[in-house]
């Protein structure tokens, strides 16, 4: 419940639905309990056991409304039978029960239209939410999961709140009602017999309940394997050509399999313990029926405290409770395995997000003076990468951070741009600390430049227009000449409309990484930040991006992370890096000079 109450604002609006639903299975309910009820009538006419009443009764209360009841049912039919005849009588009886069923039906029917607006309301709502989330949580949030339990939540388990989770809408409106009216109609029929059959009803529910201990904890494992197989489909996707260049089909292969394995054991397991509740809730209540039968007979037969008709009917009121108590033993275990699937969507949902703007952030769209890092510390997980750094950066200046891998150049561009906060220590731009800056216009005065170019499975135009969505068609072929790209682009059977492939995979590695320069050059932030965005390029292919870095970089303030020594010789200033601390910075030639750990770099990359 404690879930569900969790999950109870997306239902908010939709309410109307929910009370519309609501509605339609309280006439259900009635409908229902009247349908069986209607029975007796007719069969008293049938056998000719109606009790003759040629008075007209006068009602006289509340308290004598079932005696009033059933002594104008019999003045009606003793007048109709002895004016039109028995035939006669006998056909409206028919008409009134078929009347009733139709309107039963029609209600259950109307009840279930209404119900799907708000399911697939709430489910649509849910995806938005959880996509919206994930979409806005840290990038540290992700680094420990897998891409595909997060589509797994997003997917299997939403869809899995909205077909299981929300069945307690039914359960504690429709089946529960329409136990208690048959209960009533029963009791006015014989509250002896009644009261028999309600001592076996809790050994029975108690019976059910059993099958369904362990349902919950066995849905939370399914839902995680199947996280599992859908990450490695991703991972495998994503990395084919390694895949099948190291001939690791078999092994990706036995992965996958153990998997599905695994989620078929437990799928089995849930399901033939899901499938065990309807022929126990049955044949329990079968058992409650033939105790049923073994009394009430005796009532009729002997006791003669019971007429024929009323046991008949009263029969099929106790076979009524089967369905609506067989509809709840199912949606309970429906809503253990929706619970299951709940935590997990929730788990993202609550997630608290620690990178956000402040409430009275400032909104800054202008670079003046400069970039102070001042003392930081940073950390991942447990391993530093960053001790007491700091660093200037002059509006109009290009600074290049180099090193070895592993020093912490990458880390600076995400702490820049807020992808993490620092531990310690401040980032400041024209000596306002970044987190006092509105999140949005802070990342609105960068531009990134990586070195995996990421691309989208959409057209060339729709990439390099992320940055400035309004973009006319001849802003973007002008961005892309600054990126030295659209002499390939030109030549493209749709130009700038023709789309480039999952992850732009129809695309050379230079091409790609020259569209993601062109959607930076597009948004012109006063500032670039360039993770090394060359290093993944053949020499060839360098050469192209390196001047459309430099088209780029004129007037404006440039963090270069570069691995290439060759393409940052031109940089105002460079600082070295090592374990996270800078042990020297300069420009080219004084690093030369020094003939330090610069040079050495230098020297094995047999640059001159």
């Amino acid at each position: 419940m404690n879930n569900f109450k969790k999950i109870f604002p997306f239902i908010i609006p939709y309410k109307k639905y929910a009370y519309a639903n609501i509605f339609f299975n309280v006439l259900y309910a009635l409908f229902s309990t009247l349908s069986f009820m209607s029975l007796i009538p007719m069969m008293q006419v049938l056998f000719d056991q109606t009790k003759r009443n040629t008075t007209m009764p006068i009602y006289t209360g509340i308290g004598e409304f079932k005696k009033y009841a059933e002594d104008y049912l019999s003045y009606y039919i003793t007048d109709t039978t002895d004016t039109f005849g028995v035939g006669h009588t006998l056909s409206i009886m028919v008409f009134i029960i078929i009347s009733i069923f139709l309107l039963k039906n029609l209600s259950d029917y109307l009840a279930m239209f209404f119900i799907n607006f708000l399911r697939n309301g709430v489910l649509r709502d849910m995806r938005n939410a959880m996509y919206k989330k994930t979409i806005h949580l840290p990038i540290s949030f992700f680094s420990e999961k897998r891409k595909g339990d997060t589509i797994s939540r997003i997917s299997a388990d939403v869809n899995e709140v909205q077909t299981s989770f929300l069945s307690i809408l039914e359960l504690i409106v429709k089946e529960p009602l329409t136990i208690i009216f048959t209960i009533i109609a029963m009791l006015s029929i014989s509250i002896k017999l009644t009261l028999f059959v309600f001592i076996f009803i809790p050994v029975s529910g108690y019976i059910i309940s059993l099958i369904g201990k362990q349902l919950k904890k066995q849905s939370t494992k399914a839902q995680q394997e199947q996280g599992i197989f859908l990450s490695t489909i991703e991972e495998t996707l994503g990395g084919l050509k390694v895949v099948k260049g190291y001939n690791s089909e078999k092994y990706f292969n036995r992965i996958f399999q153990e998997s599905t394995q695994r989620f078929f054991i437990l799928s089995n397991s849930i399901g033939n313990r899901q499938n065990l509740a309807s022929p126990a809730s049955e044949f329990m209540g079968i058992m409650v029926i033939a105790i049923l039968l073994w009394y009430g007979g005796h009532m009729v037969l002997i006791e003669k405290t019971l007429n024929g008709a009323s046991f008949i009917a009263y029969m099929g009121l106790a076979y009524n409770i089967l369905t609506p108590a067989k509809s709840i033993s199912k949606a309970s275990y429906a809503i253990k395995r929706g619970n299951a699937a709940a935590e997990r969507v929730l788990e993202i949902l609550d997630q608290e997000n620690t990178i956000t703007s402040k409430k009275d952030a400032l909104k800054k769209d202008t670079f003046e003076s400069k970039i102070c890092i001042k003392n930081i510390n940073f950390k991942y997980e447990e391993e530093t990468v960053l001790q007491h750094f700091s660093l200037e950066v002059k509006k109009g200046q290009t600074v290049a951070l180099v090193g070895q891998s592993g020093s912490g150049k990458s880390t600076i561009a995400n702490l820049l741009t807020r992808f993490y906060d620092v531990n310690e220590g401040t980032i400041s731009i024209d000596s306002i600390d970044i987190k006092d800056i509105n999140l949005q216009s802070l990342r609105g005065l960068m531009g990134l430049v990586t070195q995996d170019s990421i691309l989208f499975n959409d057209t060339i135009k729709a990439n390099i227009s992320l940055g400035k969505l309004d973009a006319t068609d001849d802003e973007i072929i002008e961005a892309l000449k600054i990126a030295n790209a659209y002499e390939f682009v030109k030549d493209l059977p749709l130009g700038i409309y023709t789309n480039i492939g999952d992850s732009g995979n129809k695309l050379s590695g230079g091409q790609k990484q020259r569209l993601s320069i062109a959607r930076a050059v597009l948004k012109n932030p006063p500032i670039m930040i360039l993770d090394e965005a060359t290093s993944a390029l053949d020499t060839e292919s360098e050469k192209f991006v390196q001047v459309a870095l430099e088209n780029m970089m004129q007037n404006r303030t440039s963090i270069v992370i570069a691995h290439r020594l060759s393409t940052i010789q031109k940089a105002d200033k460079i600082v070295v890096m090592q374990k996270g601390e800078i042990v020297e910075q300069g420009t080219h030639d004084e690093l030369i000079a020094m003939n330090g750990t610069y040079h050495k770099l230098v020297t094995m990359q047999s640059f001159e």
